[in-house]
């Protein structure tokens, strides 16, 4: 085992002991006889099984993929140069400043967290849905795909499919999807610009380009712009039609989007959000599994590369 190896495993426990267990962000299981998370309570929000993540500490798992380093930092909590340490650590490269990073600091976690009465989704800037609270699994429903392409909004939207296999179904007018195909387009155009070594991205781009017509005439056009708020109609299977204001804000330094729903005080539509605090009160996790998100569906799979 090299040193490397053994930092490794002593910074996981380190940063597991850390770890603030009253933090809206963690997602406990049974009673805690230490300080910190335990090991089911981080493998829990990093999609991994309890028996790689003791590997990974131990120094006997060595070789962690990108996407399993990703979920770890997001479940740790880590701040931006701790999750850089980490890949470090596993010999590999931290994320670049040409290519697009999802990754959730301490505060963007807390703030999506705390905002409980309104459904709040994190997209990084490829519109790839990183993370979302409970209010906007229960609006939108629970994501349907685990790798990231699956979990792209402008995929999902010029190829005919939805995010979510359940949940609410956004209604647009002609005018209205339009408008959204081409602020979608000109934002991804811009994002090209930003980060020109995400492979990733260029892909997404290619095969929109030779799936879509549409995309890739909109994709001729060469605008370029900033995807912003707008109002949604959502059909959803409880609460009916809702409309909500979208707010989109973006994150300085790494263009990570919380989209923030909410309604008038006093509407029918803040009523009904109401009621969907109760349904989101019901879904079992305060966070989209970041190992969906990040693709790590398979732990085993991340093992048999150590």
């Amino acid at each position: 085992m090299t040193a490397d190896e053994r930092e490794l495993g002593r910074m996981l426990r380190a940063w597991r002991d850390r770890a603030d267990p009253d933090d809206e962000g963690a997602r406990l299981t049974g009673q805690r006889r230490s300080p910190g998370l335990r090991r089911e309570d981080v493998a829990a929000r990093a999609g991994l099984s309890v028996d790689y993540l003791t590997r990974l500490e131990q120094g006997r798992a060595v070789h962690p993929s990108a996407q399993v380093l990703v979920a770890l930092a997001r479940a740790l909590m880590l701040s931006t140069a701790e999750r850089d340490h980490l890949f470090v650590l596993s010999r590999q490269v931290p994320p670049g400043s040409g290519v697009i990073d999802g990754h959730i600091t301490p505060g963007v976690q807390r703030m999506t967290e705390r905002l409980r009465d309104l459904p709040v989704a994190v997209f990084d800037a490829a519109w790839t849905l990183v993370s979302g609270n409970r209010l906007f699994v229960a609006l939108m429903g629970e994501p349907s795909g685990e790798s990231p392409r699956e979990r792209n909004l402008a995929w999902r939207f010029f190829t005919g499919t939805s995010l979510s296999e359940s949940g609410g179904r956004v209604i647009r007018s002609a005018g209205d999807k339009a408008a959204f195909e081409a602020e979608m387009v000109a934002d991804l155009r811009r994002a090209t610009g930003r980060y020109p070594d995400d492979a990733g991205l260029r892909a997404l781009i290619d095969d929109l380009i030779g799936g879509s017509e549409r995309f890739a005439a909109l994709w001729a056009r060469a605008d370029v712009a900033v995807r912003s708020s707008d109002t949604k109609t959502i059909e959803h299977p409880e609460l009916g039609t809702i409309t909500l204001d979208c707010d989109v804000l973006t994150v300085q330094g790494s263009d990570l989007r919380l989209v923030v729903y909410s309604a008038p005080a006093g509407s029918d539509d803040a009523e009904k959000l109401k009621l969907l605090g109760v349904i989101g009160a019901q879904v079992s996790s305060a966070q989209v599994s970041s190992a969906q998100v990040s693709g790590v569906s398979s732990p085993a799979r991340d093992a048999r590369r150590d």
